[in-house]
């Protein structure tokens, strides 16, 4: 505790500082020197820094370009690379359905019933012949266009800049002329496409389709297969009926309810049938094996439909996976139908076939009921003859087993004398047995008593010869004992009288010395010397730092001061606490250093 206190008592305190406080209390604040404030040169530091913050907000604004431009050209990518996997896919689909459709037409064969279908087949032929005029009419003008406006502009190039302006404004009224021509082609085009579509829609192709009144009637309708059906028990005819009955009747009411949904929402979803259309197709491309296919379509969806926004497209997917889901679930209902429909169809076949069959059996069995009894009849008559051999047939086995059961008891008693007599025999063995074995037991217990007595006496010897050397050895221990102390004193005596010596000598050369108080309370000659000299007190150069007290102000230096008393300075606690506390005042910026270590 003493040492503790002595510790926390010692402070940083020097003679030094309390001369100059001294000295700056004579002389005043006039010993104060302040520097006037240099407005120019922070001026100019003021501007640099915006300079530099400008700099570095042009940096940032170039950087989230570069990152927007990134983003942009990876979505760019991605939509390319789903494109050429697209491609082949929809090359091989329109091949399979012109095959298709090619195999269709040469099928039909002319006549009164199909006479606008046999003639697509003829208007398919001159549809690609329209095809290739347009081709030529259209496409090759705009080509030989480009490349005739690609030679001129090069040739422009290399002419004076008055002439080549000049050539440039020739060249935008031919662009512009040629735009005109496509966009009056392109009219034309969508006028042509809706002739066609009311043409295709006046050959009345609906009929060749089932609508869904034609299926909830064919719900209703029982298979002929049953009501044709002979079955000798009218019930359960009534029966099979009414379970056909009953399960269309809950089919229907769902395809009603599955029907009224679909009503309730267009075909398209409230939007046009070319952007609907648009939609499906693109939503078919991004399936969902493709990374962020869920992203990238409806970036593609926000790049189509640029009018419409993210809540109205995510609104129409909804529907439309809605009305998918539905239809899926209108085919599902269908095919459970058609599989229930067989299947209870052919239980019901199965049914009435054993319902055939037992009848069948019921009158086989009545048929061979009266056969039995005209059978039981016959033996019966039989069976009692039998039984009356039987009983005779017993009792002479009752003679027979009762004399055979006599010679056996007479076997069992013979046997039992025999037994009787070797169990004897036995018996006197074993009591030999048991007599020999006694008398050797009792030889062995003499020889292990004598041979017990032997190694007593040898083992009391070997004691008493113990005893012996144990008291020899203790007697050489006690004199050994007795020489060691004698020793002992004897070295004693000589330390004592060294000790002796040792102090007539010291007493011989120890200082007299008075008590002087007043001396050791003076200053010393050194302190006197320092004191009177004041050209020597003075340093030898100004120091510009910190005072104890400004830097014992510092709770950096307080918390650091506790954790070392505390014996903590060195752990991980100490260099997590003293990261985290910050100073009085914040570091001026001109203090910082911009290199990093």
């Amino acid at each position: 505790m003493a040492a503790r206190g002595l510790q926390t008592f010692i402070t940083p305190y020097r003679a030094e500082d309390s001369e100059k406080l001294v000295l700056q209390m004579k002389n005043g604040l006039s010993s104060l020197r302040y520097r006037p404030a240099e407005h120019k040169r922070l001026q100019a530091v003021i501007d640099a820094e915006r300079l530099e913050c400008d700099l570095i907000g042009q940096k940032v604004q170039k950087t989230c370009c570069a990152a927007k431009a990134t983003t942009e050209s990876s979505l760019l990518r991605q939509h390319r690379q789903v494109w050429s996997r697209e491609c082949p896919r929809l090359q091989k689909a329109k091949q399979q359905a012109e095959d298709a459709l090619q195999d269709f037409l040469e099928k039909i064969e002319p006549n009164s019933a199909n006479t606008g279908l046999f003639s697509l087949q003829e208007y398919g032929l001159s549809l690609m012949r329209e095809r290739e005029d347009f081709r030529r009419a259209t496409m090759e003008p705009v080509q030989q266009l480009r490349d005739e406006l690609r030679l001129r502009l090069y040739e422009g190039l290399q002419q004076p800049p008055s002439e080549h302006l000049g050539h440039l404004e020739a060249v935008k009224m031919q662009i512009k002329t040629m735009r005109n021509h496509q966009e009056v082609t392109i009219a034309h085009l969508h006028e042509e496409q809706q002739d066609t579509e009311e043409e295709i829609g006046s050959l009345y192709l609906q009929k060749y389709f089932c609508s869904s009144s034609d299926i909830l009637v064919n719900f209703d309708k029982v298979p002929r297969e049953v009501l044709d059906a002979d079955c000798p028990y009218p019930e359960l005819k009534e029966s099979l009926i009414q379970a056909f009955q009953s399960m269309s009747e809950s089919y229907r009411n769902r395809l009603q309810s599955l029907q009224e949904q679909l009503q309730n929402t267009d075909r398209c979803c409230g939007w046009c049938s070319d952007d609907h259309h648009l939609f499906q197709f693109v939503e078919s491309m991004y399936t969902q094996e493709i990374p962020r296919h869920r992203a990238l379509c409806m970036d593609m969806m926000r790049r189509l439909f640029p009018g419409k926004t993210r809540q109205e497209l995510v609104e129409h997917e909804r529907l439309w996976d809605s009305q998918r889901f539905t239809q899926t679930q209108l085919k599902v209902v269908m095919q459970q139908w058609q599989r229930d429909l067989e299947e209870l169809l052919a239980r019901a076949l199965v049914t009435l076939q054993e319902a055939k069959d037992a009848h069948l059996k019921e009158l086989q069995l009545h048929r061979d009921r009266r056969h039995q009894q005209e059978i039981c009849l016959h033996l019966r008559e039989k069976l009692q003859q039998w039984r009356a051999q039987q009983e005779e047939v017993a009792k002479l086995e009752a003679a027979v087993a009762a004399r055979q059961q006599e010679e056996e008891k007479v076997k069992l008693k013979r046997e039992k004398e025999k037994e009787d007599a070797v169990r004897m025999q036995h018996k006197e063995k074993v009591r030999q047995f048991y007599l020999t074995q006694l008398k050797r037991r009792e030889a062995l217990e003499r020889r292990e008593e004598e041979r017990l007595a032997a190694l007593r006496s040898v083992m009391e010897e070997q004691a008493r010869r113990d005893r012996q050397r144990v008291q020899l050895r203790a007697d050489m221990l006690l004199r050994r004992q007795e020489e060691r102390g004698e020793l002992e004193l004897e070295r004693q005596r000589e330390e004592q009288a060294r000790q002796n010596r040792l102090e007539a000598l010291k007493k011989q050369v120890e200082v007299v010395a008075e008590a002087d108080p007043v001396r050791m309370t003076a200053n010393t000659k050194a302190w006197s010397s320092r004191v009177l000299d004041k050209e020597y007190q003075k340093p030898l150069y100004s120091l510009n730092t910190y005072t104890d007290t400004q830097i014992v102000s510092d709770p950096r230096v307080r918390v650091e001061q506790a954790l070392r008393e505390a014996g903590l300075h060195q752990s991980h606690y100490a260099t997590k606490v003293l990261s985290e506390i910050k100073p009085l005042k914040p570091p001026r910026r001109d203090t910082k250093s911009m290199f990093k270590f």
